[in-house]
């Protein structure tokens, strides 16, 4: 359970940036605007590059690939579940129009269910987090040094 512990609590700071970061741009009601979630990725990204680099310094020798590949999946597994609830609970709850208000960017006769929209916040944030831990996991394998050739 302890290897779980620093991958656990990252995930839920992404988490929380995340959701900080939505909430920030409904203020200003810039939320609908697709554009801007494309910093949700620099928010995960940020998130599993420092998950996986304190990881990699807190085992030092013992750190291998699957180790830190593990902790970014993890990482962005448990902020993309956590976030998708709560955009699942915004646009039910809190916001019911937000659904319509972000089909309308798109297209006037866009009819999104709830469903649909946590599937494709699932989506993405499983794409993203996928895509980004393979990409730092290239900056945090350790070299094969073959000595022997």
């Amino acid at each position: 359970m302890k290897s779980f512990t620093l991958p656990i609590r990252f995930g839920i700071v992404v988490c929380a940036s995340l959701i900080a970061y939505f909430l920030m741009l409904s203020l200003f009601g810039l939320h609908t605007n697709p554009f801007f979630s494309l910093f949700n990725g620099f928010i995960t990204g940020f998130g599993i590059y420092e998950g996986i680099k304190y990881r990699r310094i807190e085992l030092r020798n013992e750190y291998n690939y699957s180790v830190g590949f593990s902790t970014g999946m993890t990482i962005g597994f448990i902020a993309t579940i956590l976030f998708t609830i709560f955009m699942s609970i915004y646009a039910t709850e809190l916001k019911p129009q937000f659904l319509q208000e972000l089909a309308s960017s798109y297209a006037k006769n866009y009819d999104i269910g709830v469903a649909t929209f946590a599937f494709i916040v699932a989506l993405m944030g499983f794409a993203t987090t996928v895509v980004l831990t393979l990409s730092f996991m290239q900056l945090f394998k350790n070299p094969m040094n073959n000595q022997n050739s």
